[in-house]
């Protein structure tokens, strides 16, 4: 290489490979982020609604972790064989976001049905499948009905 010689030109392919690395991650972890953001609380909504299928409506009662108000009569009542949304034979869990005027819960919507398998959109027992709000507390995982405002 002499003085008058151009020096070799770099090939600006590694520059685009970055650019597109970097990218491709960014998307990547927000796509992750959007994905499982409310997971903790699906699981928990997704373990009180397992055992309520199963019938262990006092174990559902201690995952449902009630305040003194409300007791296990009440929890019954709503949720036993015989209750209001009862009974659970299947569940989807259906949507997860933060509600409006909370910082510290999170509204699980799930689709609740007496039948077994969950019926699909064009089955005919899918007109007694009813979506159920659900709260679930960020900190200990309790869970509760929506507080109207």
């Amino acid at each position: 290489m002499t003085l008058l010689d151009p020096p070799v030109e770099q090939p600006h392919k590694s520059r685009a490979m970055t650019i597109t690395i970097v990218a491709l991650v960014l998307v990547a972890a927000v796509v992750l982020w959007f994905g499982f953001r409310y997971y903790p609380e699906k699981k928990a909504a997704s373990q009180f609604f397992e055992t309520l299928v199963t019938g262990d409506t006092n174990k559902a009662y201690q995952l449902w972790k009630p305040s003194s108000n409300y007791q296990m009569k009440d929890f019954l009542a709503d949720w036993g064989a015989e209750g209001y949304y009862g009974p659970v034979k299947s569940f989807k869990i259906v949507s997860a976001k933060a509600p409006r005027n909370s910082d510290t819960s999170v509204e699980v919507n799930v689709a609740i049905s007496p039948y077994s398998p969950f019926p699909g959109d064009s089955d005919d027992n899918s007109r007694k499948t009813k979506t159920v709000p659900i709260w679930v507390a960020k900190s200990d995982k309790a869970l509760s009905f929506p507080v109207p405002y």
